[in-house]
């Protein structure tokens, strides 16, 4: 007879009993299947790092040129990507060029996806071409020699497009940014608009309690420590120490969530994680002198938009000098290369948006709100918004007025306007901005640029006592062989080797996984145990991020206190008292040719035709927008494919534009006055003309306001009456009479 208490079958405790079981089970089959997923890790870094060209493109490619065979020779290289079958190219429009950052991993991560900056641009109809790099550079290879073979690389590309409408659009990623800018600022004849993305160009700029990185090299006193691995590494640099500094930044990724995520959905997530372990492990080396310049001359030195970069013939490296529009592409998610150091730059360089006119120069950037370093180029999402516009729209960013812009992206609907002129599934607006927009996002203090001249100074002051007292005796005593056990005894380099099939454990397991993939069994989504698990995780990664937030704010705290001694200071030369200004003055030279420009344009007002009065017109009723959206370039497409006149080239049409642009901001009432004389007489031009600015003007919104009323004085000029003349497309808005106010 059973007893009263016993419990029933199929009760609470049972239930609980069945789930661990259930549990149990699970989790030892995951166990063994993540292990077998690191074998798979560590044999497919070994056959990687075997290949003589390891990449990651996932596009097939013809090499162009070899930089090992230069006169100068470089351990890049320059291929044509071969486009998918289902993929056309229209050759004459221009191509791109994407530049692979060589900051520790192997190249490719620009081509890592079909939603990639090379897919995407592609898909616009561009030829596509990719700059990459072997792991082992050449002897002697220095950073300008690599700027020289660069530049080989564009002029060769120009040369199979002699038909393309415009120069190459360049994409620099990471550290390739500023390589790219550097190229661009000694030879800006080579380069169409120019994309840079996570790339940083004002090394120190960040704001407190945020992007500690920029604290490391003054809390290691500087570049010493950089010479000092290169020469360990027998004038070699290991690229895996950068890898390993870019881990540090998020440990709580490094030593959990990235291994969690895939023993969690193992089932599902390890192809994806081997596919971007492929690129995380395959480190590559840089030459001493190599390393040493980007440390001391960027990083530490923050030399770049200072202007105090030379390169061995004397010419300067001077930013302004760069004539093509600079797209900047940043996130507040990015801890690696914050908004403050990739646009921080452009405070350094003008004092205002009327200088960056002043050279000539269109600046955009956009600002993502969460998408972390790696995320911005590499991500798919990033890719078919973003990179996907920039690519669809760079012939509007290449004839956009000079001055600084921001790309803002709005998602399309069945409400939005004109539609059909717009590519994907965003409009993309360019709008006006300032240089206080910049510096809402948040920079550096007075204060803070005495605590980073400070560290730059000790900096210099170690690297002469490390180079005079211990680098004669270092690199006597360490031979190439011993070098290179040292780079295979890497920890990175470790994990990966520890876990491939040359362990013999890891064979064993490759046996056992198979036999578990026969009879795998899932745990239950509603399995408690399962959510004890993610609970912790959870915890795991709060521990992790918390000891990261205490590391990072006592690294800040040392190193604004140590730097911002005024002792120290004082000790290394360093005025306490002084508000260091890193912005460059505006040349003697530059203003003459300035002023001598400025004379020409004004005494031009008064000369060309139709086009000119169309353009000055156009340009005079949109600047009451302050922004131009695709809708309206892609009109203003539709009106020079219609033009019957001689066909402007994009080049001469971008001309025309900057000129019409600038005569108009420097005598606005002038240029205005001037254009009935530059019309022609036949009245039925004029009214085509007309009706192709309010063409242009009405694809991206309702012509009301301010708008109105200077559309409505533009007719005049024009001699048309506004409200009778007859739209050409039937999907133009009409012009509201209504809308007569400012």
């Amino acid at each position: 007879m059973p007893m009263d208490n016993a419990p029933l079958p199929g009760g609470p405790m049972s239930g609980l009993v069945a789930s661990a079981v259930e549990y149990m089970m699970d989790a030892s089959q995951r166990s063994v299947l993540f292990l077998d997923v690191l074998r798979r890790r560590g044999d497919q870094y070994r056959e990687h790092i075997a290949q003589t060209a390891p990449h990651v493109l996932q596009y097939a490619a013809e090499l162009i040129i070899d930089g090992r065979k230069l006169d100068e020779p470089v351990n890049y290289a320059l291929v044509r990507i071969i486009p998918p079958k289902d993929v056309e190219i229209d050759l004459n429009r221009r191509p791109f060029i994407v530049v692979d950052p060589r900051a520790g991993h192997g190249p490719g991560i620009g081509g890592f996806k079909a939603d990639s900056e090379i897919g995407v641009a592609m898909k616009a109809g561009h030829p596509c071409y990719f700059i990459g790099f072997l792991p082992e550079p050449m002897p002697g290879q220095t950073i300008e020699r690599i700027a020289r073979a660069e530049a080989v690389f564009i002029e060769k590309v120009i040369s199979r497009h002699p038909e393309a409408d415009g120069k190459p659009c360049v994409i620099g990623n990471c550290q390739a940014g500023w390589a790219v800018m550097i190229l661009a600022s000694l030879r800006p004849e080579l380069f169409g608009p120019i994309i840079v993305a996570g790339a940083p160009l004002a090394y120190w700029a960040g704001v407190h309690g945020q992007y500690p990185m920029r604290y490391s090299g003054g809390l290691l006193g500087g570049s010493w420590l950089t010479a000092l691995t290169s020469d360990l590494g027998a004038g070699k640099f290991d690229g895996a120490w950068l890898v390993q500094n870019f881990e540090g930044q998020n440990p709580s990724n490094t030593l959990w969530t990235k291994q969690y995520n895939v023993y969690s959905k193992v089932d599902t997530e390890a192809d994806r994680y081997l596919e971007f372990e492929r690129w995380w492990g395959g480190h590559v080396n840089l030459n001493a002198e190599e390393i040493q310049f980007i440390v001391d001359e960027l990083f530490v030195g923050n030399n770049l938009a200072a202007g105090r970069i030379k390169m061995s013939d004397g010419q300067p490296v001077d930013l302004r000098s760069i004539r093509s529009p600079i797209v900047v592409f940043c996130s507040k998610g990015d801890n690696i290369t914050p908004p403050q150091q990739a646009l921080d730059w452009i405070l350094d360089l003008y004092a205002d948006v009327d200088e960056i006119r002043a050279y000539g120069q269109t600046i955009v950037y956009t600002v993502h709100e969460s998408v972390g370093h790696l995320g911005i180029f590499v991500s798919g999402g990033i890719a078919k918004k973003e990179h996907a516009e920039f690519s669809s729209n760079i012939d509007l960013i290449d004839v956009l007025p000079p001055g600084l812009y921001e790309a803002t992206f709005e998602a399309k609907d069945a409400d939005t306007a004109n539609a059909d002129l717009t590519v994907g599934q965003w409009v993309m607006r360019c709008e006006a901005r300032t240089l206080d927009d910049i510096r809402a996002m948040g920079g550096n203090s007075p204060e803070d640029e005495r605590r980073f001249a400070a560290a730059k100074r000790v900096s210099e002051i170690n690297l002469a006592a490390y180079q005079k007292y211990l680098q004669p005796w270092i690199k006597g005593m360490v031979k190439p062989q011993v070098a290179e056990m040292m780079r295979n005894l890497h920890p990175l380099r470790l994990q990966y080797e520890a876990f491939s099939s040359r362990n013999p454990f890891m064979v064993m397991v490759k046996s056992l996984a198979e036999r578990v993939s026969e009879d795998r069994k899932q745990v239950s989504t509603d399995n408690p145990f399962l959510a004890f698990q993610e609970q912790v995780s959870k915890q795991i990664v709060n521990a992790l991020d918390s000891w990261r937030d205490s590391q990072e704010a006592l690294s800040e705290a040392t190193f604004l206190a140590v730097y911002g001694s005024p002792a120290v200071q004082a000790a290394v030369g360093i005025d306490p008292q002084s508000a260091p200004s890193r912005r460059q003055e505006m040349s003697a030279a530059h203003r003459e040719m300035l002023e001598k420009r400025i004379a020409e344009l004004k005494s031009r007002i008064g000369e060309g035709g139709l086009r000119e009065a169309a353009i000055r017109g156009l340009l005079y009723v949109g600047s009451a927008r302050g922004m131009v959206d695709e809708r309206s370039l892609e009109a203003l497409r539709n009106v020079r494919r219609n033009d019957s006149g001689p066909r402007l080239t994009l080049a001469k049409f971008k001309m025309l534009v900057r000129e019409q642009f600038f005569m108009l901001l420097l005598d606005q009432e002038g240029a205005l006055a001037a254009i009935p004389k530059l019309l022609p007489d036949n009245a039925s031009e004029r009214q085509s003309a007309f009706v192709a600015i309010r063409e242009v003007l009405s694809a991206s919104a309702a012509i009301s306001g301010e708008v109105a009323k200077r559309l409505r004085r533009v007719a005049e000029l024009f001699g048309v009456d506004a409200d009778k003349v007859s739209d050409k497309a039937s999907n133009v808005a009409p012009f509201d009479p209504k809308a007569k106010a400012s």
